[in-house]
C-alpha cells in the first residue's frame, strides 16, 4: 500500500475534526429570569467540552416550556440541534394550574426542568445552611446579603464564583430538602429545589 499523501491526511484529519465538533454534547438552558439564572449558568467552566447556550426570557411557566420547544425544534431545523433542553422557573406567585401545567407540558416535549419554590434565590441560600422554612422573596436577599457579606442583587454577575467553592454543601442540602417530601411536589412543597440536578449535571459533562 502506498504510503498516505499529505493532502490525503489533512482530508482525513479535517472529517475527524468536523465529526468531533458534530458529536459535542449540547445542552440549551431557557430561563424564566432575564438575569439571575443567565448570569450563574453562564459562568459554569464547559465550553471547552460541552456546548451550553443559556437564555433569560422572562417568560414564565407555559410560555417559557413553549419558547423552549420552539427553540429546540428551530436549532433541529437548522441542523444543530440540542441533546437536552432545560427550562429553569419558579413556584413564585404563579397559579398551581399554570405551574403545574408547564411541568406536564415539558414532560410531554421531553423538557427537563429546574423548578424552585419559591424562588430561585433558595439554592443560593443551600449553599451557607440547610433551609427548611418557607420564607417571602424580601428575605431571600435581605440573608443572602448577611451572608454573601456585601448588598445581594439579582444581576450580580460573579455570583457564580462567589458560590464555587460552596456548592458542593449546596448539592447536599438540596437532596436533603427533597427527601423530607414523600413524594417530592415542585407546585406544594415550600421551599424546595431541584436545581441541583442541573447542577450535577452541568458538572458530570465538564468531567
Amino acid at each position: 500500500m502506498p504510503p498516505s499523501r499529505p493532502w490525503d491526511r489533512s482530508s482525513r484529519g479535517g472529517r475527524e475534526q468536523r465529526a468531533s465538533l458534530t458529536l459535542r454534547t449540547r445542552i440549551l438552558i431557557v430561563c424564566e429570569g432575564a438575569k439571575t439564572e443567565p448570569n450563574y449558568f453562564r459562568r459554569f467552566p464547559v465550553a471547552n467540552v460541552i456546548d451550553v447556550e443559556v437564555i433569560g426570557t422572562g417568560f414564565n411557566t407555559d410560555s417559557l416550556v413553549t419558547h423552549a420547544s420552539v427553540l429546540r425544534d428551530r436549532a433541529e431545523a437548522e441542523g444543530r440541534a440540542f441533546n437536552e433542553i432545560w427550562c429553569v422557573f419558579d413556584r413564585d406567585s404563579f397559579t398551581a394550574q399554570n405551574f403545574n401545567r408547564a411541568l406536564q407540558l415539558a414532560q410531554n416535549e421531553r423538557i427537563r426542568t429546574a423548578t424552585t419554590n419559591e424562588a430561585f434565590e433558595l439554592w443560593y441560600l443551600l449553599h451557607f445552611n440547610f433551609h427548611d422554612v418557607g420564607i417571602s422573596r424580601a428575605t431571600y436577599a435581605e440573608r443572602l446579603t448577611r451572608v454573601l457579606g456585601i448588598p445581594y442583587a439579582k444581576n450580580m454577575a460573579d455570583i457564580y464564583e462567589r458560590l464555587l467553592e460552596r456548592q458542593p454543601t449546596a448539592i447536599r442540602n438540596a437532596t436533603a430538602l427533597l427527601k423530607r417530601y414523600a413524594p417530592w411536589s415542585p407546585e406544594r412543597h415550600n421551599p424546595s429545589t431541584n436545581v441541583h440536578q442541573l447542577v450535577t449535571r452541568l458538572n458530570e459533562l465538564a468531567e
